[in-house]
C-alpha cells in the first residue's frame, strides 16, 4: 500500500480509515463490485478518466484504489463545513463553476507532478439521462505531462442508485470496470482529437462491460 509523502501522516491515515468505511458501506449498500484493479499502475502518475453517472463516483471509484486517489469538486463544496473539510482531507481538487480553472490546474499538474492520482470526468457534469455526454478537450493537456498514464474507467448503476432527479440515493448494483491503461508513448503519437476519441472508446468499452455484469447478475 502507498504511503503519499506529499500528505501530512494524518491525512494518509484519516484517508485510509474512510476508504475502509466506504469499502463495507458500498458493498453492503450499494452491491458494489470491482474489475480490473490489476489495471491500476504501481507508480507514477496516473490520470483516471471515467463516465459521470452521481455524486456517488468520485468515492465508488476511490476506495478500491491501493494508491490515494485525487479527485475534482466544484468549488461551493469547499464552503459548508464540515464538508469542505472532509473532501479536501480526501484530496479534492476546487473547481470553479465553468471547468478547472487556473488555481486548480496549477494544483492538479502539481499533484500529477509528485506521482499521484488524480480523477477526472471528462462530460464535466453527472450526466442528465444515463448516457455518456460529450468528452471535452481539458484533459488533453493534463495528460501530456511528464509521463502521465490515462486510465479507463466505465461505472454502471450509479445513474439508476442516484440520478439528478433524486434527492438521496437508494440501493442498486453499481459495477466499476477498469481497463488496461493508455501509456505517454501511446498518448504522444496522438492529437487531440485523436486522443480523446481513443479514451472515450475505452471508457466506453469499460461501461459496457460493466453494465453487462449489471444484466448477469439480475440486479
Amino acid at each position: 500500500m502507498e504511503l503519499d509523502m506529499q500528505r501530512p501522516l494524518w491525512s494518509h491515515l484519516f484517508y485510509r480509515l474512510m476508504q475502509t468505511l466506504l469499502l463495507f458501506g458500498g458493498v453492503l449498500l450499494f452491491r458494489i463490485r470491482l474489475r480490473g484493479i490489476l489495471h491500476e499502475p504501481t507508480e507514477g502518475p496516473v490520470l483516471v478518466v471515467a463516465n459521470h453517472q452521481s455524486h456517488l463516483d468520485p468515492p465508488m471509484i476511490g476506495m478500491f484504489f491501493r494508491r490515494p486517489l485525487n479527485y475534482m469538486a466544484r468549488e461551493t463544496l469547499f464552503k459548508f463545513p464540515p464538508l469542505g473539510w472532509l473532501i479536501y482531507t480526501l484530496g479534492a481538487i476546487p473547481l470553479d463553476r465553468d471547468g478547472v480553472g487556473l488555481s486548480g490546474m496549477k494544483e492538479t499538474l502539481r499533484r500529477l507532478k509528485y506521482g499521484q492520482m488524480v480523477l477526472v470526468f471528462p462530460e464535466g457534469s453527472r450526466t442528465r439521462d444515463g448516457r455518456v455526454g460529450v468528452f471535452k478537450p481539458g484533459f488533453c493537456a493534463l495528460a501530456r505531462r511528464g509521463g502521465v498514464q490515462l486510465l479507463p474507467v466505465g461505472i454502471a448503476g450509479a445513474y439508476r442508485a442516484w440520478p439528478r432527479t433524486r434527492p438521496l440515493p437508494r440501493g442498486e448494483t453499481i459495477q466499476i470496470e477498469v481497463g488496461p491503461p493508455l501509456g505517454p508513448e501511446e498518448i504522444a503519437k496522438l492529437d487531440d482529437t485523436a486522443l480523446i476519441a481513443e479514451v472515450r472508446t475505452r471508457v466506453e468499452t469499460c461501461l459496457a462491460a460493466a453494465e453487462a455484469h449489471c444484466r448477469r447478475t439480475g440486479r
